[in-house]
C-alpha cells in the first residue's frame, strides 16, 4: 500500500496494559488497539503506511517493552520517554486533563514540538541482556532487604531468612552465568567489554551495566555523556543570586554502577587516585570529588570505545 503523502509524521503512543492509545500529531488522526501481540501487529501495518520521523512511547513499568520491540525491530524511529519529562511538558502546554487519548495526543505533540532523540535499533539478543541486568538488579535490591531486616527481626524467623538470602544470591550467581553466555554470543559486546574492563577499577558488572544501560557510549560528546550518567554540574544562578552547582537527571543505574566502580579505582587506578586526592586536597567534599571521578571516568571509557583503544595504551 502507498505511503499517505510525503511529509513525516510524529506519533505518540500511551501504553496501557490492555491497550495502545496512538496519535499521529501532524494527520491528527486517533486510534487504539490491543496491547497484545495481533494487536501489535495491526499497529505495525498501520504506521507502515506512513513516512515517520519519529514514534514516542512513554515508559510505563515494562509494559512498553512489546510494542517498542516490535517497532525497533522492523527499524521504526522509536523513542522511550520518561513519562516525567511528558508531564512537564503536558504542565507547560496547560493540558490537565488526563484520558488515555488525550495522554497519547500530548506525547505525539511533545514527539513532534521537543523532538526527542530516536532510540538505536537493538537486537532481541541484547534486550535479554537488558531484561536480564534489570533482574539482577531486582534481586539485588531484595537481598539488601532481607539483610536489613535479618537485623531488626525476632531470632525465631531469622534463620528463615537467611535461607531465603541464599536462595536470592543462588538466582543472582545462575544469572551472572547466562549474561556471560549470552555477552558471548554478541561480538560487539564482547569487543566494547574488553575495552571497558582493561579500565583499572571496572569490574565485569559495571562493565555489563555500561554496555545495557549506557549503549550510546562510544558515540558522543564529553558533555552528552556526562549528562546522560547524570553528574554534569548544572547551574543554579538567577539574578545576582549564585546557587551551589549540582547533579541531576541522568540513568540512576549507570551512575550507580560508576560510583561503586570509583570506589574501586581511587584505591587501584593511578590516574583516578591521584584526582581524587587532588581534588581533595583543594578543599573539595569528598562526595564532590567522588562525582568529578565518575564523571571523568565515564568520560575517558567514552573516548577508549570510540577509539578502539585499552586503558592500558592510552592511560597507563
Amino acid at each position: 500500500m502507498a505511503k499517505h503523502h510525503a511529509t513525516q509524521v510524529n506519533v505518540g503512543i500511551d501504553v496501557g496494559k490492555a491497550q495502545l492509545d496512538v496519535h499521529i500529531y501532524e494527520r491528527d488522526i486517533a486510534f487504539s488497539v490491543p496491547n497484545d501481540p495481533p494487536g501489535i501487529r495491526k499497529l505495525l501495518a498501520r504506521l507502515g503506511r506512513y513516512r515517520l520521523e519519529r514514534i514516542v512511547v512513554e515508559a510505563t513499568g515494562r509494559m512498553e517493552h512489546a510494542v517498542a520491540g516490535a517497532l525497533m525491530d522492523k527499524q521504526m524511529p522509536v523513542h522511550v520517554a520518561n513519562p516525567i519529562l511528558v508531564r512537564r511538558y503536558a504542565g507547560a502546554i496547560g493540558q490537565v486533563a488526563k484520558t488515555d487519548a488525550i495522554d497519547a495526543r500530548v506525547i505525539a505533540e511533545y514527539a513532534a514540538i521537543v523532538q526527542p532523540t530516536v532510540r538505536r535499533p537493538i537486537s532481541k539478543s541484547v534486550r535479554k541482556i537488558k531484561d536480564m541486568m534489570a533482574r539482577r538488579r531486582q534481586l539485588l535490591e531484595m537481598i539488601v532487604m532481607e539483610k536489613n531486616r535479618l537485623q531488626i527481626m525476632p531470632k525465631p524467623l531469622k534463620a528463615d531468612i537467611k535461607r531465603h538470602i541464599q536462595h536470592l544470591q543462588r538466582q543472582v550467581d545462575k544469572l551472572d552465568g547466562l549474561l556471560d553466555t549470552a555477552i558471548e554470543k554478541e561480538a560487539d559486546w564482547q569487543a566494547r567489554r574488553t575495552i571497558v574492563l582493561s579500565a583499572p577499577g571496572v569490574g565485569p558488572v559495571v562493565a555489563n551495566t555500561l554496555l545495557a544501560d549506557l549503549p550510546e557510549l562510544g558515540q558522543l560528546t564529553s558533555k552528552q555523556v556526562a549528562a546522560l550518567t547524570g553528574v554534569a554540574p548544572y547551574n543554579r544562578d538567577s539574578g545576582s543570586m549564585r546557587g551551589r552547582r549540582r547533579i541531576k537527571g541522568g540513568r540512576a543505574s549507570v551512575r550507580t554502577a560508576l560510583y561503586l566502580s570509583v570506589l574501586s579505582a581511587i584505591q587501584h587506578n593511578p590516574l583516578l587516585r591521584a584526582f581524587y586526592q587532588h581534588l581533595v586536597a583543594a578543599g573539595k567534599h569528598k562526595k564532590v570529588a567522588l562525582t568529578a571521578c565518575i564523571r571523568k571516568l565515564v568520560t575517558i571509557l567514552n573516548a577508549m570505545v570510540r577509539d578502539g583503544t585499552l586503558w592500558e595504551e592510552k592511560y597507563a
